[in-house]
Parts: C-alpha cells; structure tokens; sequence
C-alpha cells in the first residue's frame, strides 16, 4: 500500500489517542473495582446489619418486660384479693392457713418476677445504648461512603469528559487520513491495542523487537510512501528518522541513506 508520509505519521496521533482512551477505560474500571469503596460499602451493610439486629432484640426484650409486667399485675392483684378475704372476717380457719399459703407462694413468685424485670431492664438499657452507639456508627459510615461516592463521581465525571474529547480527536483525525490508511489501521486495531508504531533506529515500537541488519535493507530501500509492516507483530511501521516535511516525490537515495 502506498500512503504519504505525513499521512503515515498521523497514524501515531490516532494511536496515541486509542491509548490514551484505553487508559481511560482502564481509570473507569478500575473506579468500578475500587477497594476502598467496596469496604465502605461493606462496612455500612455490616452496621446496618448489626443496628437491625438489635432493635430485633429491644423489640423482643420489650415483649418480655410487658409480659412479667402483666404476670406481676396478676400476682399483685391476686394477692390484694387474698388479703381482703383475710381481713374480711369471713374465712374459716382452714381458709386462712390456704390464703397465708397462698400469699407466701405469691410473694415468692412476685419477687422472681420482679428480678426478672430488673434484669430484663437492664439488658434493655444495655442494648439500647449499643444500639444508638451502632446507628451514630451506621451514620459515620454513611457519611464516608457519601464521600467516596463523590470523589468517585467527580472522577468519573472528568474521565467522561476526557473520553468525549479524546473521541471527537480521533474523530478528527480520521478525516484528515486517507480512508485506505484509516481501514488498514481499524483493522489492526481490532486485533491487537497497538496497530502504528515508530520504528527508532533498527526497534519497533510496539514489540520492542530489534530488525536485524538484514531486515533492515528492504526497510531502508522501500520508498518514502511505502506503508510498512512490522513481520513481528503486525503493526504499521513510522518512519519517524525520515525528514518531517510532507513529501512531493519519492526519497532520493541520498535520504534512505540518513536512515538508519
């Protein structure tokens, strides 16, 4: 194929500017995969987690409370009944050592109920306060995983921003190249990230792998406007060391010889 010169080494500002939007990519991915923002996340969901689980445990300690409240009330208005049929008069003996009994047997379950209750308050108190410790915790993380998501924002934002100017570039830069030159690059793109790169000195810039002498000479004898392909990896060769201006004619061989 042939292909100016110039024409040839606009393919070095295209292929700079797919890097640079691969690298972008890459910034936008990794963004996705931020560790700091997965810990966060999984610091929140574990508090929240953990301030669920104790109102679950207030909500159950609450019922018990209500429930020996409602067994003390019973025992209290039971006992109240007892005594007044003592005092009444009306009992017999026999009666009375009953009630006597009874009373004993109802203070005794009164005062279990009631240390029930001390207890069962106590371990509300406790979990109460966890619990209002846990809900400051899930807002403090709330807060720090508000931030990450805003930096993260702002990156993406700019990383966007960077991607539409890079793609209006390229955009730009296809125009201003040959359509022929521009299918041969998309195709080599297609396959591999880098489809131009320089050739400094005897190296190829995208494999890295230095030309022998020998491959060297059909390199050197190809005219100006030929595109050349590195037999490595494929990638279109630019010719970079040949003079800048964009040439009218083919290299006269005082100029392949500059080329080293």
């Amino acid at each position: 194929m042939k292909a100016d010169l110039f024409d040839q080494r606009r393919l070095l500002e295209l292929q700079a500017v797919d890097t640079q939007l691969t690298q972008l990519e890459q910034r936008r991915r990794k963004l996705d995969a931020d560790p700091a923002l997965a810990t966060a996340t999984q610091r929140l969901r574990g508090l929240g987690d953990k301030a669920a689980h104790l109102s679950g445990d207030l909500a159950d300690l609450d019922r018990d409370i209500e429930r020996v409240e409602r067994e003390v009330e019973l025992v209290t208005r039971r006992a109240e009944g007892d005594r007044t049929r003592m005092a009444s008069g009306a009992a017999t003996a026999k009666e009375l050592e009953g009630l006597q009994s009874e009373l004993e047997s109802l203070a005794r379950r009164q005062g279990t109920l009631e240390d029930d209750q001390l207890e069962l308050m106590e371990r509300r108190e406790s979990v109460e306060t966890e619990l209002e410790t846990t809900r400051g915790q899930v807002e403090q993380a709330r807060e720090a995983l508000a931030r990450i998501e805003a930096d993260r924002d702002r990156t993406i934002a700019q990383i966007d921003a960077e991607t539409d100017d890079a793609g209006s570039t390229r955009e730009a830069l296809k125009i201003a190249v040959p359509d022929r030159l521009v299918e041969l690059y998309e195709r080599i793109h297609a396959r591999q990230p880098i489809a131009a790169a320089e050739l400094v000195g005897r190296r190829c810039g995208s494999c890295r792998i230095e030309k022998s002498p020998a491959d060297m000479i059909p390199i050197k004898a190809a005219p100006i406007d030929e595109v050349l392909r590195c037999e490595e990896c494929g990638c279109v060769l630019i010719r970079t060391e040949l003079p800048q201006s964009k040439p009218t004619t083919l290299a006269s061989e005082e100029e392949l010889k500059k080329y080293t």
